[in-house]
């Protein structure tokens, strides 16, 4: 439809020209684009929840072709599938049991039309064994023909209300998917909207009195965190990192400052000479893999060593929606993101080492990664918004959140 395609176009040229960033905005936006989908989509009476998939797949496809950096867009595309999944597995399972009911019903009634007190308990042991042996092959054969030679009882009229009867049902069952379906998403775009509550909430069962907390960056549910163990009275010293070449922790050591916490900014390059004096590392990152390991901003792979080589507790934050079904090895995981070279150093004081560059063969080249990536064996805990996990438990919520059919997008469509 139109109306589908223009939202998408809209929202791809946003992701393209990274107007939208952050886990957490992409997330919500894809999950609300994805709702119009679905809410838009016209389904058949049949093989609806195929459908609504291919639907729902297709848009995903674009959407992580246009920025394959924010792994959290396909995160949430592989979430609703996985909600159709479910919601149309739900029904499916619901008529089931009400035949299974009905049928039961029908038998008890035919096994108390057929029992007559005044028979003999061997006539009823036979009675009671014939009707629980299975049928034979003859028997099922004459029941098969008798179904399909029609019968005078029932007239033409009849047969068309049972018609119109199944495709009431049929009908009734694609509006129910559908509706399932999208109170299921509001759910989920809930879920993103307070992921950072629920992680700040376990923050005094983690920080105690009296402590030192590194961090580095500048991330929302680290800061939510920090400031929620500050406001359950706990007393404790925050050193930022200041995360050159953006120096986000400028930003993050003026809004903790202004919360009240004490705090400290060092230069990326002393992180080893004060991880001594720290109880434990906190941290906000871009994405949870599978094996446990996790994308975050560069420098962090330099911060867990140092705590590893110092026995001190590295703990991640980080929403469920950052979970990727993914390992880093997968060739269409992008692991990392060059940024502008302008960030380590200005185009006009350095155009004369161009030029002095390119005239002795050696031309200057500025590489501006904006990743890092962790290994799980240096991540001691992984606390999200369902609670805190250890790395090597990511396999179950995988499991839990996601289908296996829909780990490769691209795959499933190019088949």
């Amino acid at each position: 439809m139109p109306d589908i395609e223009r939202l998408v176009n809209d929202f791809v040229a946003k992701l393209s020209k990274r107007k939208v960033e952050g886990s957490q905005a992409t997330s919500r936006l894809t999950a609300e684009l994805l709702r119009s989908v679905v809410s838009l989509q016209r389904l058949p009476p049949t093989n609806s929840a195929a459908v609504l998939i291919e639907a729902v797949r297709g848009v995903g496809v674009k959407l992580v072709a246009a920025n394959p950096v924010e792994l959290a867009v396909g995160n949430i595309v592989r979430r609703v599938l996985h909600i159709i999944r479910e919601e149309d597995l739900s029904l499916l399972t619901s008529k089931t049991s009400d035949l299974d009911l009905s049928a039961a019903s029908d038998d008890e009634g035919t096994i108390d039309q057929d029992f007559d007190p005044t028979q003999s308990a061997a006539a009823a042991a036979a009675a009671a064994k014939s009707f629980l042996q299975p049928p034979s092959l003859h028997a099922l054969l004459e029941n098969m023909l008798d179904k399909a030679i029609p019968s005078n009882n029932y007239t033409s009229s009849s047969g068309g209300d049972s018609e119109e009867k199944s495709k009431a049902d049929k009908l009734a069952r694609t509006r129910k998917l559908k509706h399932d379906v999208i109170e299921a998403i509001n759910i989920l775009i809930e879920d993103i909207d307070t992921c950072h509550e629920l992680i700040a909430e376990q923050a005094v069962e983690h920080i105690h009195q009296n402590e030192v907390i590194l961090t580095l960056g500048s991330s929302r549910t680290a800061f939510e965190f920090l400031c929620a163990a500050k406001e359950k009275k706990r007393s404790f010293r925050v050193v930022v990192a200041e995360g050159s070449p953006r120096y986000q922790g400028h930003a993050l050591a003026k809004e903790l400052v202004s919360r009240g916490l004490q705090t400290i900014v060092v230069t990326d390059s002393a992180v080893f000479a004060m991880i001594s004096r720290v109880n434990m590392v906190i941290v906000g990152v871009h994405a949870v893999m599978a094996n446990g390991g996790v994308i975050a901003p560069v420098g962090m792979n330099m911060v867990a060593l140092a705590a590893q080589k110092h026995a001190v507790p590295f703990v991640v934050v980080a929403g469920i929606h950052k979970l990727c079904p993914s390992y880093p090895h997968n060739p269409e995981v992008c692991l990392n993101d060059m940024r502008s070279p302008s960030e380590l150093l200005e185009f006009g004081r350095f155009s004369n080492c161009k030029e002095f560059g390119m005239d002795s063969g050696a031309p200057l080249q500025v590489v501006n990664p904006g990743f890092d990536y962790v290994a799980p064996e240096l991540v001691s805990l992984l606390i999200t918004d369902i609670g805190g996990h250890n790395p090597s438990y990511m396999y179950r919520l995988i499991s839990d959140y996601y289908s296996a059919d829909d780990f490769d997008l691209q795959g499933r469509i190019h088949k």
